[in-house]
């Protein structure tokens, strides 16, 4: 059994999945990823359903469930699903008839660790 200590990536020296906003200039490549997100993320619509996804108990909820809370056609929801799905932000899988999703692991803590700024030391609210 080997005890060689593997390298996180992704990850900077404290530990933390990514560098906030404040800390330092993106990369070119950070950025296009993050503007994946935050472009699918900008329309209501999707902000919506990925907020009614990630809320759900048990982590995961089918496309029947979603439809109905919107004064939209199946076929747009399915559009606004798709884009967060190649936006990296859900995942789904096929069941039978019925689509089931679920928010990405860690998806949204990158995000807010993204947009989180650290406190000045010596500041309270």
């Amino acid at each position: 059994m080997s005890k060689q200590e593997l390298e996180v990536l992704g990850q900077d020296a404290d530990g933390a999945c990514c560098q906030g906003l404040v800390s330092a200039p993106l990369a070119e490549d950070q950025a296009v990823e993050l503007a994946k997100a935050f472009k699918a993320l900008g329309d209501p619509v999707r902000l919506r359903l990925l907020s009614m996804i990630a809320s759900r108990e048990g982590g995961e909820v089918c496309v029947c469930e979603l439809t109905p809370a919107f004064e939209l056609s199946q076929p747009t929801i399915s559009h606004h699903l798709k884009l967060l799905r190649q936006a990296g932000l859900i995942d789904c899988e096929r069941r039978g008839t019925w689509v089931y999703y679920w928010v990405l692991p860690g998806v949204l803590d990158r995000l807010g660790a993204f947009l989180t700024t650290p406190e000045p030391v010596g500041v309270t609210a």
